[in-house]
Formats: C-alpha cells, structure tokens, sequence
C-alpha cells in the first residue's frame, strides 16, 4: 500500500513538517516523488519510521538513528527485541517508582512517618528513574541493556551507608574539579591523579568490576554528551574535559 505524506501523517502521528525534514536530512526518503512534487510512502518506509519512532521514544538522537538504521547488519528483529526489553525495563522502574510516591502520599494522608529505610528505597528508586530518563539511551546503546540493568540493580542493593559514601564522592569529585579548574591545573598534575583514583572509587563503589576500557569510555561521553557536560561544568566550565583528559592520561 502506497500512502500520500498527508496519509502518513495521519497514520503515524508525525507532522507532515517532520516528515519533509527527515526527508531532507536522509533519514526517511519517501519510495517516489511524483512530478507534482508530492512525497509517496510504501511498506517498507512505513516501516522504517515505525523503528525510527520506537528509537526516538528511547530518547536516541536522529543522527544516531540514522546510523543504526542505515548499517548494512542492521537487525529489525533484534531491535525490537531489544526495544521491548528496554520499555520493559523502563515499565518495571515506572511501576516502582509510582509505587513509592503511593506509598509516601498514603503516608501523609494517614499522618504517619515513614521510616528512614523506606525513605532510602523511594530515594534510590528516584535517582535510578531520573538516571534511565536523561541517560540512558545513551548508555544502553553503548553498553547494552544487560549491563545497564545490573548497575540500577546495584545501585538498589546498596545500603544505606554505601549509599552516602557513593553521594560524598561524587560531590567531592565535582568539588576538587571546580577547584582544579579554577587553579588552571593539569590533568597530568598530582591533582588530576588524585581526582582520576577517586572517579574510580565512585565507579566501583557499587560492585561493579573495575574495567579501564570502560573506565575511559565513560570519561569520553562527558564530553561527547552535552549533558554529561552540562552537569559537570554548571559551575566552572571545563570540569568535563578536565576529568576526561586526566582518565586518558592516568588509566591504562
């Protein structure tokens, strides 16, 4: 079946505006123009921009779409799989988090005190949501879902103390790195060593294995994500990349 932009538009639920700009930057060509100049899709667009769709409710950037999408080993299948892992993921946090805010509302309405543990659950239940909602397309796409998983996970196993610790540490990464900066340090310095052992300990400090690969990795999307970059640098500028530059020079 062979659908007019309109009739896609319609279908889908994409303006007829997106789909001339995703036309435009080649990441859904319609099957035909006709010598009206009107745009025609057939089955196989239809299903491309349903995986373009399914992408972008993950949160994944067009650029990064259009490079999946248009790899010659590119799995439909496969991607819906893990599509529907990764909504179904992101279901159970859901799920979770609703019931925490439940739990917290019942609380107030009876005029009781929750208790401080059920206070920690609802607070890491929080944190891991806010974390997959700003993140974690990225993160799932580079490390895959299984990985992305066990970490939440053991950010919920964490005790109330390990939990504290993990919080201190990254409020003193960020500190050191305001200050270095300030300063106009290296990264080579003896600064930039002391910060790149304590971004270490702030990795670990839930359990996972310690993996230098990975380790530089995460230090790169600081500042190839301009979010990572925002969060890093909202006080001093450069934080970012000084903490990437001294990972790349003190982990091998």
């Amino acid at each position: 079946m062979e659908y007019s932009i309109q009739e896609l538009s319609r279908l889908s639920g994409v303006t007829t505006r997106t789909l001339r700009w995703y036309d435009q930057i080649g990441l859904l060509k319609p099957s035909r123009v006709a010598e009206s100049g009107y745009r025609y899709y057939g089955g196989a667009e239809v299903d491309r921009l349903q995986d373009i769709l399914y992408y972008r409710a993950l949160g994944v950037e067009l650029a990064r779409i259009k490079k999946c999408l248009d790899d010659p080993s590119f799995d439909r299948l496969a991607a819906l799989r893990n599509h529907l892992a990764a909504l179904e993921a992101e279901r159970k946090r859901l799920e979770q988090l609703i019931r925490s805010v439940k739990d917290t509302i019942g609380a107030e309405e009876r005029n009781e005190i929750m208790s401080d543990e059920q206070k920690f659950e609802a607070f890491k239940q929080r944190a891991v949501a806010h974390n997959e909602e700003v993140y974690g397309a990225e993160i799932r796409a580079k490390y895959g879902d299984k990985e992305v998983d066990e970490a939440n996970s053991q950010v919920m196993s964490l005790t109330r103390e390990q939990y504290q610790e993990w919080t201190n540490l990254g409020r003193e990464i960020q500190e050191q790195l305001e200050a270095a900066v300030r300063s106009g340090l290296s990264p080579e310095s003896e600064e930039g060593r002391e910060l790149c052992a304590l971004h270490r300990r702030w990795l670990t400090i839930t359990g996972n294995r310690y993996d230098p690969a990975k380790h530089r990795g995460i230090a790169e999307l600081y500042v190839m994500d301009q979010r990572f970059t925002g969060y890093y640098d909202k006080q001093v500028p450069g934080c970012a990349r000084f903490l990437r530059d001294a990972v790349v020079h003190w982990v091998k």
